[in-house]
């Protein structure tokens, strides 16, 4: 089936992405979006695998799998990934997270085909060996180390999650565990990639400067030979509400300064609550006119930094406000600020100035996603692939501008009740209470 949308403009905001979707045969989901402005092409391959699809005992098998793919196919010569993308002027990377993991690669147009062959021997002819799985561990193992254990405040996520959720699978980290990965076996990895990285599990996005009916049969020839694999069963979970709050502490060596990270359990990323949590955060921490800067850092100092903001996933989300102290005040004393300004939007409405400044914020941000390629193209496999509406990358401003003042007094009621939060008290090492 092909869906093809014709652009307009919204006002003078920008102008609607234009783009093709449909299926090939053995399932893979492909979206087209012609912009021939500049000679350059983005082409991302996003996998519905993420950190929740592990088993709970052999977790950190996505991320780990976001390198292990670079290591080669049976065409590709290990170590000759990177080579051919730079000898090809381009540039590429990959990102994972709780629900999927996402390859991307930018190259000048001519090359475009070359960029096809790379990502569908990812998909049909990976190398997946003990030489590739050993190096990857230590690689791994690294980024560990330089972005979570010796990190200031690097593990206040891992902390927070399993606190957070009991049942669902993002109790625990992307990352996952070294001892999990250090245990796995060669035919453990061959078997997640056998499950997961399918073509009916993924989503092509080809953006840029492209003739669409030579992509088509460049896509067809590449990808049409891979088979569609075993569908997957997508599992559920449900969470009971917290019965808090929840105390909980926990102590970093790598850091001087204490910090409260508030969090509250939020509904999926596509939910209309969601869009309003957003405006919350926004209208809470973003900026120097934010309520909580102004107050706290600008005003009383009383805090050395602030923070609200919505982390939306595919099943649940996780709202998150804090902040550090200066000199002798207390986390209690920062809680019970950012309390005032809680309840303060929980019993009245926000003026009218404010809404709108919020509005034009938003607005700033729709047009600055889609003002690159790689933005367009990122936008798009996540519209699809989480969200199971591609043209959210032009309605979704529309669901912004029809928050009113009342729904974002009635979901802070909802969401935000200190009641129903973990209290997580972040300490140096030395330190044994507030």
């Amino acid at each position: 089936m092909f869906i093809l949308l014709m652009g307009w403009h919204f006002g003078i905001l920008a102008q609607e992405v234009v783009f093709e979707e449909y299926d090939l045969d053995n399932g893979l989901h492909v979206i087209l979006h012609k912009d021939n402005s500049a000679p350059v092409v983005n082409i991302s391959v996003a996998y519905h695998v993420g950190a929740k699809n592990e088993d709970p005992n052999k977790t950190g098998f996505a991320h780990f799998f976001e390198h292990l793919l670079f290591e080669g196919s049976k065409n590709i010569a290990r170590g000759e990934w990177d080579k051919i993308v730079s000898a090809n002027g381009g540039s590429d990377n990959a990102t994972t997270n709780q629900d999927r993991t996402l390859y991307y690669v930018t190259l000048p147009s001519n090359s475009m085909e070359v960029g096809l062959w790379m990502e569908s021997e990812r998909l049909m002819h990976p190398v997946i060996n003990q030489i590739g799985v050993d190096v990857q561990s230590e690689v791994v193992q690294e980024e560990r180390r330089s972005r979570i254990d010796n990190a200031p405040y690097g593990r206040w996520q891992e902390q927070m999650f399993k606190n957070l959720f009991i049942n669902h699978p993002y109790r625990w980290t992307t990352i996952g565990s070294m001892e999990h990965l250090a245990s796995a076996t060669l035919e453990d990895f061959k078997a997640f990639n056998e499950k997961f990285y399918v073509p009916n599990n993924a989503v092509l996005v080809v953006a840029g400067d492209i003739d669409t009916d030579r992509t088509k049969e460049l896509i067809k020839a590449y990808f049409g030979p891979i088979g569609r694999g075993a569908d997957i069963e997508r599992k559920t979970y449900t969470e009971e509400a917290i019965q808090g709050p929840v105390k909980a502490r926990f102590n970093d060596p790598n850091i001087q300064i204490p910090a409260i990270f508030l969090g509250y359990r939020t509904p999926a990323q596509s939910k209309r609550d969601a869009y309003v949590l957003d405006i919350i955060s926004t209208y809470l921490s973003d900026g120097k006119s934010s309520k909580l800067y102004k107050k706290m850092v600008d005003e009383q100092k009383t805090a050395l930094q602030v923070f609200a903001f919505n982390a939306s996933q595919e099943d649940y989300g996780v709202y998150v406000v804090g902040g550090l102290p200066v000199g002798e005040n207390s986390l209690d004393s920062l809680v019970g600020q950012i309390d005032e300004e809680i309840l303060k939007l929980q019993t009245e409405l926000i003026s009218e100035r404010d809404y709108e400044k919020l509005q034009n914020k938003f607005e700033n941000r729709f047009v600055n996603a889609n003002s690159s390629l790689a933005g367009i193209a990122s936008s798009l496999t996540n519209y699809y692939l989480l969200y199971g509406n591609t043209n959210l990358i032009n309605d979704e401003i529309d669901i912004y501008r029809s928050i009113t003042r009342e729904e974002i007094m009635e979901v802070t009621k909802k969401y935000l009740n200190h009641k129903q939060r973990i209290e997580l008290e972040y300490l140096p090492e030395s330190s044994t209470a507030n």
